[in-house]
């Protein structure tokens, strides 16, 4: 039997729903809506909900998930909320900021209670990112490996540790708390699609299962076709990936997940007001796993990313 508990009254700001067993065993926060234009995460927490108030099937521990911690940006349809700044580069938070502030101190300090956390993702309205889970390169041993399993297990098929370095994430407060954590990335730059929240939903049951907080369920879990640890730096942000040189209208040459060549033509903008394009080349020869589906680029933005992926396996960048 379950325990279900609605911790609003201690927050002001993001509305936790905790399920707790009878039985003692990990805290797992699952949580998405941290941008509020990335919708997929959000149904599949929602789901989560839904399946856990219909039926009793958590046998130890406690399960916490919060569909959308950034409200004020959902309420907006935007990535960020009124005052422009972005949840995923605020966190720790200052619980006597800015609403942005406010709601990353809040869920910081939700993060800090957990043993576990995953945090899903889309590419939002801007970009479309190929299916994949991710984890920090974190320097504690034990902590990397049960982000490897959590990453392994989750089950989209690119699995990808990145610099420990980057801040303002919800996965660098769980660095500092010394808890092991992912995040996913899967999907956006249109209308949400079923199969991305039904894959989202899997994985987040995959894990339950694997920490052996509900019943192992039948069917067989997906593993990730290529892992790479990639300790460059700043891997991981995805906003500085092949930046765009100029303005204007942009017509992709390769498609989400196509494989590329290093030296091959991917794209050409044109600059506005110019009749001839800028041919973007590719730097690397691997799988194109971002694209920007905005029509026209703003100077600066990023295009699109690709990850050197050759074949599947595992491979480690340095």
């Amino acid at each position: 039997m379950n325990d279900v508990m609605n911790m609003n009254t201690h927050y002001q700001y993001i509305h936790p729903q905790v399920y707790e067993s009878s039985h003692s065993g990990p805290h797992l926060l699952i949580i998405a809506g941290i941008h509020g234009d990335e919708y997929e995460p959000i149904h599949a927490v929602e789901r989560l909900i839904d399946e856990m108030e219909k039926a009793s099937f958590l046998k130890r521990g406690k399960l916490t998930l919060v569909p959308v911690v950034n409200e004020p940006a959902h309420q907006l349809d935007a990535r960020c909320g009124p005052d422009n700044k972005d949840l995923a580069r605020t966190c720790p938070g200052n619980p006597e900021g800015s609403i942005t502030e406010k709601i990353a101190a809040e869920i910081s300090d939700l993060i800090r209670t957990s043993d576990y956390l995953i945090d899903m993702h889309t590419g939002g309205k801007r970009f479309e990112i190929y299916p994949l889970s991710g984890y920090m390169l974190h320097s504690n041993a034990l902590i990397l490996e049960k982000q490897r399993k959590m990453s392994q297990v989750f089950g989209l098929p690119v699995q990808w540790g990145t610099s420990p370095l980057l801040e303002g994430r919800t996965l660098s407060v769980a660095r500092d708390a010394g808890i092991p954590a992912i995040y996913t990335e899967y999907g956006g730059g249109g209308p949400s699609q079923p199969e991305i929240v039904e894959a989202l939903y899997e994985g987040c049951m995959n894990v339950l299962t694997d920490l052996d907080m509900i019943q192992v369920r039948s069917g067989t879990a997906k593993t990730p076709i290529y892992t790479v640890e990639d300790h460059r730096p700043e891997s991981g942000h995805l906003q500085i990936l092949y930046p765009s040189p100029v303005s204007g209208p942009i017509n992709y040459l390769i498609s989400l997940g196509e494989k590329v060549q290093k030296g091959q033509s991917v794209a050409r903008i044109r600059q506005n007001d110019e009749k001839d394009e800028i041919t973007i080349v590719s730097q690397d020869e691997g799988i194109v796993f971002l694209i920007n589906r905005q029509p026209e680029i703003e100077e600066q933005v990023s295009t699109l990313g690709i990850l050197p992926i050759i074949q599947p396996g595992k491979i480690t960048l340095i």
